[in-house]
């Protein structure tokens, strides 16, 4: 009689699986370690005689699929070079569950708190994932394969009674305490807010430990907060000393012998154009009319690359820093200030080195010759913002004809710009009034008028024209030539027709046929909304329907300014890249050959990171200084707007000093609130009543968190 074949039933099957799942879990705790049967079921718990023969059917098929291998008889590894393992960077949420971003994979791959092993915010992690029926993809954290950072800010806890403490973490996204022992305190108290080290993860430890490497000093004071929101992102506050040595030893002198090698225009009129508080004035605008009626418009850079040079630590620094950090209530320059606010900032009635780009323009701002080198210059007056446009709109005062000029060929350069596709978001920016001890007194916002469209138009047309000189040759043909670009990728289409949804329920209509008709209509609609109550709501959407604009050194152009080829050139005291650009275009005019792509290509990637972490750093400052603000104004009632919507509550946007609280659902007493991520609104169960994004609603203030930057609201019936 022949030997039946053994029937394993789906139901089995999927129980094998379950079990599987644990065993792969447990086993990723300590993915180099060997384990037999017995070990394994004591670490998924299935003691007993029929649980541990489920246990061994369950690591044999494991075996079989290649999930694990066996290391010698009865003994288990976890296989890493399995196809079921992949590589990416993990991103926490509030939650404590985390998702992994891989390289060439659509969705993100959800990882359940229980799974995150020791991986922490931004790790490289690897990680082995499972597919169920019906279920998406999901996964378990084997090992971290590099730490994004080791460094955290956090308030010391120390544990009564006993010798140790831990540091709980500012950042919600850092999913555990690390545990402090006796003698690695640094001199921090219980309460003090610190930077803390983490020195190791012991596997199967719960806590890494660490040791304080700082103290920053009492939660809620102001320079503590400050210099915490800069520790928290790994941005500095101060330059090594041999930095500011190495800046202090620059030979500053203007020497007959380097001005023999540059243009020399210091006798045509030039002025600079800035905010009223800026020291690093990086950029000039030089004006004169030619015989045959056409105008010179000098476009005046401070040429840092000439005072920093590559190799030296003073370049090292500026690499690492990669960009100024502009806080509420101060700068962290790019720079030392001997080079940022002195030798290489274009103070008027002083000679200055500089890389120009000079432009022949006739009346219609058309251009009829360029020219890009090395320059002197000497400003004849600094202007703000304000005084600029008081000669704009009239008034009478020093050089108000040729400001009236670069104005009018601005306008025209602006038009075309808009003509050919360009988006024109202009947002205004809150800034505050601060006291002699930076406690905010008052809140205004930068609106930008005609004087900063003037320096806005005349930077692009640099900063696109030298991008054009080193990437097309005179025929117009592509050089291949290495370039630091300034990219804007094409909006994703599907967050496009969310968009046009949306937006048609307020009446507005979009057209996405092709690239040109989305301009078109992103300019109509943002033009349409102007005034109105969803004006920043409609803003803010069609802001985030938007790719990130990063640097790179692929010219896939610039979306938003609709330009196929832009470099940033015009403000290398408080950007790497445009250092960067300045080095590469003196050596394209001294004919040089193409350096190396992918070098390059790393170096852009590190501007961008550093870019965006600057840019959060900023965000928090301006939230940490709102809060601070509103503490002052504690159970006061105002009008605000629903700015942003999620499943556990809305925020509202107060208009007038664009502080910005949460309400949570859970405090919504007259019903029980469902969120629909489709129309960004939530709707009660019972009674139907809807908050909806753009909605207007009255507010009263509860609560002002100055160490987690946030303000809680109450809605006021």
């Amino acid at each position: 009689m022949a030997k039946k074949k053994k029937y394993i039933s789906q139901k089995n099957d999927h129980k094998l699986r379950e079990i599987g799942k644990l065993i792969l879990r447990f086993m990723s705790g300590n993915s180099t370690k060997v384990y037999n049967y017995k070990q394994i079921a004591e670490g998924i718990d299935y003691k007993n005689p029929r649980q541990r023969e489920l246990v061994i059917q369950a690591l044999h098929k494991l075996q079989g699929d290649g999930r694990i291998k066996e290391s010698e008889k009865g003994k288990y590894i976890i296989n890493l070079n399995i196809k079921g393992t992949l590589t990416g960077i993990i991103d926490f949420n509030q939650s404590g569950n985390a998702y992994v971003n891989v390289e060439g994979m659509e969705d993100d791959i959800f990882i359940h708190s229980k799974n995150v092993k020791d991986a922490l915010q931004g790790d490289k992690v690897l990680i082995v994932t499972y597919t169920y029926k019906g279920k998406k993809m999901e996964g378990s954290v084997l090992e971290v394969l590099e730490r994004t950072r080791t460094e955290f800010v956090g308030t010391l806890q120390v544990v009564p009674h006993k010798d140790f403490g831990f540091v709980v973490c500012d950042k919600k996204t850092i999913n555990t305490d690390i545990f402090i022992p006796k003698g690695k305190f640094g001199g921090a108290e219980d309460g003090d807010k610190v930077i803390v080290k983490m020195t190791e993860w012991r596997p199967g430890d719960k806590n890494p430990e660490g040791e304080i490497i700082q103290v920053l000093g009492a939660p809620g004071e102001h320079e503590t907060e400050i210099h915490s929101i800069l520790a928290e992102y790994g941005l500095p506050y101060q330059f090594p000393e041999e930095v500011e040595r190495d800046a202090d030893k620059i030979d500053t002198s203007i020497s007959d012998e380097e001005v023999a090698k540059r243009w020399d225009m210091r006798g045509i009129t030039t002025f600079t154009i800035d905010p009223k508080d800026a020291k690093d004035f990086d950029d000039a605008l030089s004006i004169r009319k030619l015989e045959n009626g056409n105008w010179e418009i000098g476009v005046h850079i401070a040429d840092v690359s000439h005072y920093v040079v590559p190799g030296t630590i003073l370049d090292d620094e500026a690499y690492q820093r990669a960009t100024s950090v502009y806080l509420v209530d101060r700068v962290v320059p790019m720079l030392p200030e001997v080079l940022s606010n002195d030798v290489c900032s274009l103070r008027p009635h002083e000679d200055k080195f500089t890389f120009s780009a000079v432009f022949e323009l006739n009346d219609n701002a058309e251009i009829k010759k360029q020219w890009f080198g090395r320059t002197v210059i000497h400003s004849d007056r600094r202007f703000t913002y304000e005084e600029a446009q008081e000669r704009i709109e009239g008034k009478d005062g020093d050089f108000k004809e040729e400001i009236l000029i670069l104005d009018r060929l601005a306008k025209i350069m602006r038009q075309k710009r808009i003509k050919n596709g360009a988006i024109t978001f202009d947002r205004s920016e809150v800034r505050f009034n601060l006291d002699e001890n930076n406690e905010p007194i008052g809140v205004y916002f930068k609106i930008s008028k005609d004087s900063n469209h003037l320096i806005e138009e005349f930077m692009l047309l640099a900063n696109k024209k030298v991008s054009e000189f080193v990437s097309l040759n005179k025929k117009g043909d592509i050089t291949q030539n290495t370039f630091i670009y300034r990219v804007h990728d094409d909006p994703d289409p599907a967050k496009l027709e969310s968009l046009r949804d949306f937006v048609s329920t307020f009446g507005y209509k979009m057209d996405l046929a092709n690239t040109k008709k989305v301009a078109e209509s992103l300019n109509k609609l943002l033009h349409d909304v102007k005034g109105k109550g969803e004006e920043n709501m409609i803003e803010t959407l069609a802001m985030r329907s938007m790719s990130k604009a990063v640097y790179s050194t692929e010219p896939i152009g610039h979306y938003g300014l609709g330009f196929d080829y832009y470099s940033h050139f015009t403000s290398p005291i408080r950007r790497y890249p445009d250092l960067i650009a300045h080095r590469l275009l003196q050596h394209y005019l001294d004919g040089g050959k193409s350096p190396n792509k992918p070098e390059l290509e790393d170096k852009a990637k590190h501007c961008s990171s550093m870019e965006r972490l600057a840019a959060d750093a900023e965000r928090d400052s301006i939230k940490y200084m709102q809060v601070k603000f509103m503490e002052k104004h504690l159970g006061e009632t105002f009008n605000g707007v629903i700015s942003g919507v999620a499943e556990f509550g809305f925020w509202v946007e107060i208009p007038e000093n664009g502080a910005e609280g949460l309400i949570k659902l859970r405090d919504l007493v007259d019903d029980s609130y469902m969120y629909d991520a489709k129309t960004h609104a939530v709707y009660g169960m019972r009674h139907g009543k809807k908050y909806q994004l753009g909605d207007q609603v009255q507010i009263k203030v509860v609560k002002a968190n100055l160490i987690q930057k946030q303000l809680d609201f109450k809605i006021v019936d």
